[in-house]
């Protein structure tokens, strides 16, 4: 009786850890922008997907989805010298 306590809630713990972390909550700062504005295409590497990128909301500069062959994660978008590009200044501290 006891093997099957531990069992059902070892189950239980290993069945909450499934959760979809990525992405967190569903607000508008995970939405993608439909059309990267003519500027930033112009100016951006070619290395670089631009049908998914958004604004990340802490520092105001563009980041695009990357999907690599073990994770899936967002990368600053860079300009072909290599500097990110933002949409905003960024704030003095």
């Amino acid at each position: 009786m006891k093997n099957l306590v531990w069992l059902m809630g070892g189950a239980t713990l290993l069945l909450s850890a499934c959760e979809n972390y990525e992405g967190g909550n569903a607000g508008p700062s995970n939405t993608f922008i439909g059309n990267v504005p003519e500027g930033v295409a112009e100016i951006a590497a070619p290395y670089q997907d631009l049908s998914r990128v958004r604004i990340d909301p802490a520092d105001g500069c563009y980041v695009y989805q990357y999907v690599g062959p073990v994770e899936t994660t967002f990368l600053p978008l860079r300009s072909k010298d290599g500097r990110p590009i933002c949409a905003r200044a960024p704030e003095a501290t």
